[in-house]
């Protein structure tokens, strides 16, 4: 079986050891990168499981900006195809994934909103 790698933009918790332990199972290896058209708001999150490990009860989240010079700084993590499906049920209802633009021209996954598209 081939194992296809991945890139994740990660803006918020999912740069956070113990969540990147919990949801992977590893801690995750990246590199800096800047997220392009976006700006960050907060949303309360209501899954007491992600509350828990997160240890917050209002995440960031990333909304399209109509600024185009918004953009918002941020890792790009190398995943497996295994791993993006689960960082998927860690992100709760609000968030959607996207492949998104970076100021280093690469592209990767990222979790917007899904009240921007």
């Amino acid at each position: 079986m081939i194992n296809t790698t991945e890139a994740l933009f990660s803006y918020g918790t999912l740069q956070n050891a113990p969540v990147q332990l919990e949801t992977f199972g590893r801690e995750l290896e990246g590199f800096a990168d800047v997220l392009l058209g976006y700006q960050l708001e907060m949303v309360e999150i209501e899954d007491a499981q992600v509350v828990l490990l997160s240890g917050k009860t209002h995440h960031p989240i990333a909304v399209l900006s109509v600024d185009k010079s918004a953009e918002i700084k941020g890792a790009v993590f190398k995943i497996t195809q295994q791993e993006l499906a689960r960082s998927d049920k860690y992100e709760v209802d609000a968030y959607q994934r996207v492949l998104g633009q970076f100021k280093s021209g690469k592209k990767a996954w990222v979790y917007v909103s899904a009240k921007a598209l």
